[in-house]
């Protein structure tokens, strides 16, 4: 049987069964791969996502959607809850129906920027990754208190193309979660709006059921252990950081990250999505189909 193929998502969990054995206790044959979101493998350190800060467009239109779109060779993957809805719906995959996960974020300023309050984002560019988390969460929480015509939203790539962005004064605010919004803290960077967000995941339409559920009850006995013993586990974030960025942090000042939940991604959760998606018209006509919950939610 080939190897069950995992890709990470730059949290603990997966690191933490791995070194506890809880992938081998679960009789899985397994690799991470890090595809297209997150670089190749070249050996224990996960490659920064996305594109080079020095090969940014004026647009990255390209995202964690876009992954799925052009096919992800791994049993298993994540990305923000609205990008594998949508990719689950077109039929690129099928969305794990039994667990999620959530994300600490935030949209973040320099110290000295004049930015203080919420409402003062109003006009101001702030850096997301297109269809993906940090373009779909900031725009539900910048849309409760701002006009549609007041969010500027500038798509210029992934996770660590942001942290770069900030870190180098290149953008005047930046949506960042988990791993890189605790360096920026770090960097004494001010949050001005949370945008903490859920977390879906995705498998092949050719992948063993019974494999991936085993995946999970790996990954449910590692949240377990994080959330015991958190201070054992930090230093993995390292992993999930270019080693430019290595000797600019405390990884003992970090929080938890990403934390699993092991409730349903229910039928009113998915329906609502939809429904939110398409009322801001987020996907092209040709990227729609009709939403059906029991074809794209394995239950």
């Amino acid at each position: 049987m080939a190897k069950f193929r995992i890709q990470p998502h730059a949290r603990l969990q997966e690191w933490v069964a791995d070194e506890k054995g809880y992938f081998a206790d679960e009789e899985l044959d397994y690799e991470f791969v890090f595809g297209k979101l997150l670089g190749p493998d070249s050996g224990s350190t996960v490659q920064p996502f996305g594109f080079t800060a020095a090969s940014l467009s004026p647009e990255v239109k390209n995202g964690a959607f876009e992954s799925y779109q052009e096919g992800q060779a791994v049993e298993v993957s994540c990305a923000c809850h609205w990008a594998v809805n949508q990719a689950s719906t077109m039929g690129y995959g099928r969305m794990w129906g039994h667990a999620y996960s959530v994300t600490p974020a935030g949209i973040y300023v320099p110290s000295n920027s004049p930015v203080r309050r919420s409402e003062d984002l109003a006009g101001v560019e702030i850096g997301v990754g297109y269809h993906s988390g940090s373009h779909f969460s900031a725009l539900q929480s910048l849309e409760q208190f701002l006009k549609p015509q007041e969010i500027n939203l500038n798509f210029v790539g992934g996770p660590n193309d942001r942290l770069g962005l900030l870190l180098d004064g290149k953008v005047q605010a930046g949506n960042v979660f988990s791993t890189q919004a605790y360096v920026v803290e770090q960097q004494g960077f001010r949050k001005i709006v949370d945008t903490s967000f859920m977390i879906g995941f995705m498998f092949a339409e050719d992948a063993d059921v019974e494999q991936v559920a085993a995946y999970f009850r790996a990954l449910r006995t590692a949240q377990r252990d994080i959330d015991h013993d958190l201070p054992r586990y930090r230093h993995y974030f390292l992993r999930e950081l270019p080693e430019q960025y290595h000797a600019l942090v405390d990884v003992h000042a970090f929080g938890p990250g990403e934390r699993l939940v092991f409730e349903p991604y229910s039928r009113e959760m998915y329906e609502e999505t939809q429904r939110w998606m398409t009322s801001r018209d987020l996907f092209s006509e040709d990227l729609r189909k009709d939403p059906v919950y029991d074809l794209a939610v394995s239950t």
